[in-house]
């Protein structure tokens, strides 16, 4: 019998100063088996750096939810979906191929990857010439003190803080707080 994913539920106060969005929303994350906390919670970091797009993209009539993620390469960790069931952004964490991204692009008005992991570098160097062409592509650094510190927030229930100024990310509970600065490679 296959091990199912475990349920995290996450209570996220938004303050994003940047783009004055503020909001609270209500998340559920299913971490595959496979998955770390760290990954989880980086998808959740990227859904907060994003969380924004559902007002100044969608106006608030939109979807900003995770995706099946591990369980289904073909769904993304993240997306924002308008009304119309149109992908209007679509969100990646880790080390993704170059063809899986390419796809992404043709099905998305606009998709990102937050790379993590102290490999992400070689990555880069490998997959940089074959995604260049991809004009609907960012791939944002997150640094990996950053990532490896996320996952002391990990709780199965998380009421957690995010404020996010200067392009940074602050993300807080009583169990700590752990600053994010994403690095812009494309």
């Amino acid at each position: 019998m296959a091990i199912k994913s475990t349920i995290f539920k996450a209570g996220l106060q938004m303050a994003d100063i940047d783009h004055s969005y503020y909001a609270d929303h209500s998340l559920t994350l299913a971490r595959h088996p496979s998955e770390t906390d760290e990954r989880m919670m980086v998808r959740l970091v990227a859904l907060a750096l994003q969380a924004h797009t559902l007002q100044s993209v969608c106006n608030g009539d939109g979807t900003l939810a995770f995706g099946a993620g591990l369980s289904d390469p073909d769904d993304p960790d993240v997306s924002l979906t308008d009304f119309t069931g149109r992908k209007r952004l679509w969100i990646e964490v880790g080390q993704p191929e170059d063809k899986p991204l390419s796809k992404a692009c043709s099905k998305a008005d606009a998709v990102i990857v937050y790379a993590f992991h102290h490999a992400a570098e070689v990555w880069w160097r490998g997959i940089e010439n074959k995604l260049s062409r991809l004009d609907k592509l960012q791939v944002w650094r997150v640094p990996t003190e950053a990532s490896q510190a996320l996952s002391a927030l990990a709780e199965r229930s998380m009421q957690l803080q995010a404020t996010v100024q200067e392009g940074a990310l602050t993300l807080s509970s009583q169990r700590g707080s752990v600053m994010i600065e994403p690095i812009r490679w494309k």
